[in-house]
């Protein structure tokens, strides 16, 4: 079954909006912030009070904020004011949580005792507390979940919104990946690569870890294709699984694949063992960074260059000689068919397909 795509709301390093998504993507590159743990990619919330009244904000913290700034930019982008609570399903994913404040929460226990630890904090600290926020500020009542498989996670989500879809569970889904960064991260990241001075990630460039933590959300909103034809293509496959070991087998329609690559060398490396020969490839992730989320991204640009009519031109950082197509060559074709491909922790493999059909 095809699921149309009716509106994008997304919220990163980049900026707020597909607006700014789309002048990043022309301009191939956005530099992150420094910290003392090195470099990350940070998502600025302050546009979520053109949406929702600040005391309404007042006890959310930045993960949920992100997540619902995403929520109301893909309604605000499929132009609908409200959804119907009753017939609209929300699936949430994310493979680090609310990390910020769960940290914050342990502090909190560590110097003030289990007896006096802060409850706001504690609330905000579970991985559904942004699927929470959203159904009590959009009035949703059909089912909600939120999952978490790390870098699995997008493709996990996606699959049980199109399950709900397709057995009429629902009329249509909020669909979004939300992940965020802190400074407990960053000093991991630290500890076992080092600190890097590197402003630029360069994936796919053999041998180099290059990664740079990134946060951020990118919401969907989805529907059935027959009852609501999408100028943003429809998404016609969805799999997760391990991969196969050898080249991939894949539509004969797919004219793209972006490689969701992020700088991590001992990942990065699988992606040449199973891309097929001559098959045109694309990756964004130094626009918005490393993160478990990060395929969400990659599916919203790919909906972005069906819209378009075009392929954005990969970032200019990206290294030449990686032993694969580039496709900067084609950034005038009419892209019919794309697919997304995620490679992780012991060949852990997720492929989205999106189609302009």
């Amino acid at each position: 079954m095809k699921i149309s795509i009716s509106g994008i709301g997304v919220v990163g390093g980049f900026g707020s909006g597909i607006k700014d998504l789309i002048a990043c993507l022309n301009d191939g590159v956005r530099l992150p912030q420094g910290s003392d743990y090195g470099y990350r990619y940070l998502a600025d919330t302050s546009l979520l009070e053109n949406f929702a009244p600040k005391k309404s904000l007042r006890r959310i913290d930045h993960f949920s904020q992100m997540a619902l700034l995403g929520a109301f930019l893909a309604m605000e982008d499929a132009g609908l004011p409200s959804l119907d609570g009753q017939t609209t399903g929300l699936v949430v994913c994310s493979g680090y949580g609310a990390s910020r404040t769960t940290f914050s929460f342990l502090d909190s226990v560590i110097n003030d005792g289990d007896v006096c630890a802060s409850p706001t904090l504690f609330s905000n600290s579970v991985h559904n507390s942004a699927a929470g926020h959203i159904s009590i500020l959009l009035k949703l009542g059909g089912p909600c979940m939120t999952v978490s498989q790390f870098g699995l996670s997008v493709h996990s989500a996606l699959l049980n919104a199109c399950m709900w879809l397709d057995e009429g569970r629902v009329d249509q889904v909020l669909f979004g990946a939300v992940d965020e960064y802190c400074d407990v991260l960053g000093y991991c990241v630290q500890r076992f690569f080092g600190k890097s001075e590197n402003k630029i990630m360069k994936p796919l460039t053999p041998g180099l870890q290059s990664a740079i933590p990134g946060e951020g959300a990118a919401f969907f909103l989805l529907s059935k294709s027959e009852m609501n034809p999408s100028r943003y293509g429809s998404i016609v496959d969805v799999r997760t699984g391990r991969s196969p070991g050898a080249e991939l087998t894949l539509s004969s329609k797919c004219d793209l694949l972006i490689l969701g690559a992020d700088g991590h060398k001992n990942y990065d490396k699988f992606y040449r063992e199973v891309i097929p020969a001559g098959m045109e490839t694309a990756c964004y992730s130094p626009l918005y960074g490393s993160l478990p989320t990060g395929p969400a991204f990659d599916m919203a640009v790919a909906a972005l260059s069906i819209r378009e009519g075009r392929v954005f031109a990969p970032p200019s950082s990206l290294a030449l000689n990686n032993g694969l197509e580039s496709a900067g060559q084609i950034s005038s074709n009419v892209p019919g068919e794309i697919t997304c491909l995620k490679l992780g922790s012991d060949k852990e493999l997720g492929l989205i397909s999106l189609s302009r059909e």
